[in-house]
């Protein structure tokens, strides 16, 4: 006698999965203003892996490693803490005011660090006094030098970044520390300081992936894909830091590797346009409706144009594969989500609401224009376009990608003289909150790459770095030699490259 069979309940479960499936395709997105909807990506800001900071205190291989490294490799750093921060500075340059060599800081060291300060055992040596005084001094991370004269103060590290980004606090005591270092005049170490962070389990702030190989033209998929996805990243974590008010709303984003710096034969449109693509999926996936703008024709009369640059990028941001039809990934989103326009207050979206409530129309939550810049010979200039946009904006973010708003020579003279203080103001109001720039050798050609000038989020520190090869010539690593709170100029940056 054979059992009886059970009937499968497979083709009711798939059947009611399908069901799912389908009542949530058609289920409305979410529609909030920008405050409401960028708390979400607090979650998710960083495009990479991020230590998170669980504790209030160095661990004590953390310290003893710091106190070691400092005491042993850059005693004359130390030195510099104690002349520079403690009434012990102060002591010993009152002593020698009348007769050098009255009293002489013999050695530093270093024995403790925490969060917030460190404290330093010193020996002194006073004239006619056979023994050495020994003293510990303690002083703050965020010190201002006691000897203003001799030590040019520097501004603080910002803090109010710190609870965005998730910085290990490991990272956070090394950017103190950094700053101390230019206090002192001694910028070369700071880039020992940022190496050091990488072997103390910090974030990788400043570490660039091996083999980038920028060398070579046209770059591989990754590369390219690495520098969109930082990008990306970088406009997320800034666009919630300006939701919580913690950061301007005008930004501005400076990506100048081989192929997408126009003063290079290696220039790709392509380039820029995935990278702006990649930036406003991003946002758009957040629930942010982003406006792509390119600028348009410029000038009077017949004597009108578009920049070399941005010739096509209209059309072409239109012709490009955004996964946006139907059954694809991106499903509705260009129309919706993502809308394109040029550059002016015309082009700024607001939102329409009829009595009732009703929205008509969604406003621009994010706006992201693609190198806007003058044109050489022709009298108009994008700055009162640009301004007249920015205005219009208020206080939603909005982002130049590569911009050159310098001023042009032009026939009528509107780019010279008048005004312009009042446009460069307008320029310098823009906040980086991401940049990498490659360093050449100075002269004609671009190549060999020498190294790169890094700020990888809002929330980092300017980072240089120098590009090694390795000894068997497999491979290629980028090495921390400078960071800085500001953009270092070039006489700093060459001074720490090793020769």
């Amino acid at each position: 006698m054979q059992p009886k069979m059970q009937p499968s309940s497979k083709p009711g479960y798939l059947l009611l999965v399908c069901l799912v499936i389908q009542c949530y395709a058609w289920l409305p997105r979410q529609r909030f203003n920008i405050r409401t909807r960028t708390l979400s990506l607090s979650d998710a800001v960083a495009g990479h892996a991020v230590v998170k900071d669980e504790s209030s205190s160095l661990t004590l291989q953390q310290k003893e490693f710091i106190c070691g490294y400092l005491n042993q490799n850059h005693p004359d750093l130390v030195k510099q803490f104690a002349q520079a921060f403690s009434d012990l500075g102060q002591e010993i340059s009152k002593a020698n005011a009348w007769s050098g060599g009255s009293m002489e800081l013999e050695s530093a060291q270093l024995i403790d660090v925490t969060a917030t300060e460190l404290t330093l055992q010193t020996q002194c040596r006073v004239r006619h006094n056979a023994t050495l005084r020994s003293n510990t001094i303690n002083f703050s991370l965020d010190s201002t030098p006691l000897r203003s004269r001799l030590y040019q103060d520097f501004p603080t590290v910002p803090t109010n970044y710190f609870d965005v980004a998730t910085y290990p606090l490991i990272d956070r005591v090394v950017r103190k520390l950094c700053r101390l270092c230019w206090i002192v005049q001694m910028p070369q170490v700071t880039g020992k300081l940022i190496q050091m962070a990488f072997q103390l389990e910090g974030a990788g702030i400043g570490k660039l992936p091996e083999n980038l190989y920028l060398n070579q033209v046209p770059h591989n998929r990754y590369v390219r894909q690495y520098f969109y996805d930082e990008a990306a990243a970088a406009v997320q974590e800034a666009v919630l830091l300006c939701s919580q008010g913690k950061l301007s709303n005008r930004m501005q984003l400076i990506s100048m590797f081989p192929e997408t710096n126009p003063s290079m034969d290696s220039y790709r449109i392509g380039t820029i346009l995935e990278m702006v693509r990649a930036v406003a999926i991003r946002l758009a996936e957040e629930n942010l409706r982003v406006k792509v703008c390119v600028q348009e024709s410029m000038g009077v009369g017949i004597f009108t144009g578009v920049p070399k640059q941005l010739s096509g990028v209209a059309k072409l941001l239109q012709m490009m594969d955004w996964q946006s039809k139907e059954g694809e990934q991106n499903e509705g989103m260009v129309g919706d989500y993502v809308r394109f326009g040029g550059v002016g207050a015309q082009h700024v979206t607001n939102t329409i609401q009829m009595e009732n409530g009703t929205i008509v129309q969604h406003q621009d939550d994010v706006f992201l224009v693609i190198a806007p810049q003058s044109m050489v010979g022709t009298e108009t200039s994008i700055h009162p376009l640009l301004q007249a946009m920015v205005q219009a904006v208020g206080d939603r973010p909005i982002v130049l990608i590569n911009p050159d708003l310098t001023d042009k020579p032009s026939a009528a003279g509107q780019q010279s003289v008048r005004g312009r203080q009042e446009r460069i103001d307008f320029a310098n109001s823009f906040e980086t909150i991401f940049q990498f720039q490659n360093i050449y050798v100075s002269g004609t050609s671009y190549f060999p790459i020498l190294g790169a000038i890094t700020k990888l989020r809002p929330s980092h520190p300017y980072i240089v770095l120098q590009r090694r090869d390795y000894a068997d010539g497999e491979g290629e690593i980028y090495v921390p030699v400078l960071a800085s709170e500001t953009r270092p100029d070039g006489q700093d940056i060459m001074a720490t490259f090793e020769k």
